[in-house]
């Protein structure tokens, strides 16, 4: 699957690139357990908070062009793959949508979304009024995210 770091690195530039979209700040990675049940290495994740004119679904599609034009072939449900991006939030922004749901319908059950993006956007609101922080805070799994150095 390549180099995890400079995979983040290239998607992270990549969608900094996109017409209305701007990165504003990327979360410290962390290496995670993976997901799922398909043997793997260990995840490489960070989070990023964007300001955009793109509309939910325009930004969505964004992120997936993105993976495709990085190589990523969608074969095996929660197996390997060069690169994942999802949409989490958008602002407070609900949404259902045959393509996306927004809050990312089960990013509170997920320490390894909920570690990096309490270190950039805490106070965000995921649902009822349960803050990122909160979330994390109750969230089993959140040992296992590890904080990288390099």
């Amino acid at each position: 699957m390549g180099d995890p770091k400079q995979n983040l690195a290239v998607a992270v530039a990549r969608l900094d690139a996109l017409p209305g979209l701007r990165v504003v700040d990327v979360s410290p990675a962390y290496r995670t357990p993976p997901w799922g049940p398909v043997p793997q290495d260990d995840y490489r994740n960070i989070c990023l908070v964007v300001e955009t004119s793109l509309s939910p679904v325009e930004l969505l599609r964004a992120c997936l062009a993105v993976e495709k034009d990085m190589g990523r072939v969608r074969d095996v449900r929660w197996g390997p793959r060069l690169i994942d991006i999802d949409v989490l939030l958008y602002d407070r922004v609900r949404l259902d949508h045959p393509e996306l749901t927004l809050p990312h319908p089960r990013m509170a059950e997920r320490a390894f979304v909920l570690v990096p993006l309490a270190d950039i956007w805490p106070e965000a609101v995921i649902t009822d009024g349960l803050s990122v922080a909160a979330a994390r805070a109750a969230c089993p799994g959140t040992d296992e995210v590890v904080r990288l150095t390099d």
